[in-house]
């Protein structure tokens, strides 16, 4: 599996020209693309990178890469990033590693965005990998019973849990949030989600990316499937 996440991670690289702008995604996909990035750029390419998380910025630290922030430039010309899940639409479920706030943020400033992905990913509606939402700790009961209610107008419902890290406690995002994982099962209408739940006042943001990839990079036993959203 690492060896398919790398050769995706590698194909995007090609997409990657010099003088780029470069939103750097977190997740075990991307870290083989930060790393490949990295080899490129000791051999003379030049580029600027944003990362979307403290662990991807310590990772493009250890490998060189130039690094800038969206204070500091106004567009970035590409995202690479992984998903948990992508559609037909190429609309994504992510956040499985925590930092979807930060990832979508900077896939939004950027002209493109390509999901790497090994091909267990690709699936024809949303919803088997838990969706997560990073909430505000405050009022955290009342956030998850408006979360209940846009799940049911969106005709989805299903278990929620708080995430918690591997020490057992609750697990907490870089900006300092809460993660509530819900088990839908399949999101018939992801937009539609998508759209209420960014309306509740605790949800800081959710982990459907809706219309934001442009392309995905996909591989397989079979090789590597380039999707281009229609």
């Amino acid at each position: 599996m690492d060896g398919l996440k790398r050769q995706a991670a590698a194909q995007a690289l090609e997409h990657v020209q010099d003088g780029m702008k470069l939103g750097l995604g977190t997740g075990s996909t991307a870290r083989h693309f930060v790393e490949l990035l990295g080899e490129r750029v000791a051999g003379g390419m030049k580029v600027i990178g944003v990362p979307t998380s403290e662990a991807t910025r310590a990772q493009a630290e250890a490998c060189n890469i130039p690094l800038t922030t969206l204070d500091e430039v106004d567009r970035l010309d590409l995202t690479v990033d992984g998903a948990d899940e992508v559609d037909p639409a190429l609309n994504l479920i992510k956040g499985g590693g925590g930092a979807l706030l930060r990832e979508k943020i900077v896939a939004a400033a950027s002209d493109r965005m390509i999901v790497i992905a090994d091909d267990t990913k690709w699936v024809d509606v949303l919803g088997r990998f838990p969706l997560p939402v990073e909430v505000i700790p405050f009022g955290l009961a009342a956030t998850q019973r408006a979360m209940a209610a846009a799940f049911a107008q969106s005709g989805v419902s299903g278990q929620m849990g708080l995430r918690k890290g591997r020490d057992g406690h609750v697990f907490v995002t870089d900006g300092g949030h809460w993660i509530v994982d819900a088990h839908l099962g399949r999101i018939a209408d992801a937009p539609r989600l998508a759209g209420l739940l960014s309306l509740i006042p605790g949800v800081v943001e959710h982990g459907l990316f809706i219309g934001l990839a442009s392309t995905a990079v996909l591989a397989g036993a079979q090789g590597i499937r380039v999707v281009e959203r229609r």
